[in-house]
């Protein structure tokens, strides 16, 4: 039997349109195996070591997409207090280091309060319980990580549990 670990990145208009990144864990040769199929689907696959590696990867790729979020969230909310036109702003920023997926991809919904798509609060929140359990395992310190999750428990007693991640911007605005 030969195993590789290979969880996704890119949600659903990711695998819509095979454009997932697969993050795997496991031997050279069964990667080498399944790369071709995983290809199909994927615009990025990576081995990132043996089995289970894929995992801790996955679990890098969601703490760093709770922070940009936040990020965005509070960077959105003060443009709206400050008065700006969000939109023009994010035009520009996004193009500098302050540019990410999630800036060119959520801004819009966001500065509209829209979050009846995307990846969920509670799937987000399923993942960043495995991360914050990993990282009291291996001794590693998440404070923004965990701050985030709170958030997005706030989110979720909102009502917000199937909003998209982005809806961390409601909470500041509510």
């Amino acid at each position: 039997m030969k195993f590789i670990d290979a969880p996704v990145s890119g949600g659903q208009a990711g695998a819509e349109n095979g454009a997932l990144t697969v993050m795997c864990g496991g031997e050279e040769a069964d990667f080498a195996a399944a790369k071709p199929v995983i290809e199909a689907y994927a615009k990025m696959v990576g081995l990132m070591g043996p089995a289970g590696s894929g995992q801790l990867t996955k679990m890098m790729n969601q703490i760093c997409i709770a922070g940009l979020v936040q990020g965005l969230a509070e960077s959105i909310a003060f443009g709206q207090k400050a008065g700006l036109d969000v939109e023009k702003v994010v035009g520009v920023i996004s193009k500098g280091a302050a540019g990410s997926w999630q800036m060119e991809n959520r801004h819009k919904t966001m500065n509209q309060g829209h979050y009846d798509h995307g990846f969920a609060v509670e799937w987000m929140r399923k993942d960043l319980g495995i991360c914050l359990s990993e990282a009291k395992r291996n001794g590693a310190r998440l404070p923004v990580t965990a701050l985030v999750d709170q958030f997005y428990a706030e989110v979720e007693a909102m009502g917000g549990k199937r909003w998209d991640t982005s809806s961390l911007l409601a909470l500041l605005n509510r």
